[in-house]
């Protein structure tokens, strides 16, 4: 497993990107969390194909914090299922990956 990773999540309003942002900084889960939006999704959701505006936060962290970052996540998501998807980081420059893992907490 690779040691760094970048979840993503998407939301309806930029609040509530910034509340998901905000909790996973403060509580050190993500060393930093990029709020993009407004963009427009299409998708299928209970029989219908859908369309919708929505952000997106990238946060990146460490493979070992994935837990803890999907239940913090879902625990203030107002989506019914919402999308935590990881991906690895499998290369970065040495100083920001140093910055990465500095600014997150250890792993348990």
């Amino acid at each position: 497993m690779n040691e760094y990773i970048q979840v993503a999540t998407t939301v309806a309003t930029e609040k509530e990107a910034t509340a998901i942002a905000g909790l996973l900084v403060e509580q050190r889960l993500a060393a930093c969390v990029q709020v993009i939006g407004p963009m427009t999704s299409h998708y299928r959701w209970q029989g219908k194909i859908e369309t919708a505006g929505e952000y997106l936060c990238l946060a990146k962290s460490r493979a070992t914090l994935y837990p803890e970052i999907e239940a913090a996540i879902k625990s203030i998501h107002p989506y019914e299922v919402a999308e935590i998807i990881a991906m690895p980081i499998i290369a970065g420059s040495k100083e920001y990956l140093a910055w990465l893992g500095a600014e997150v907490k250890e792993p348990a």
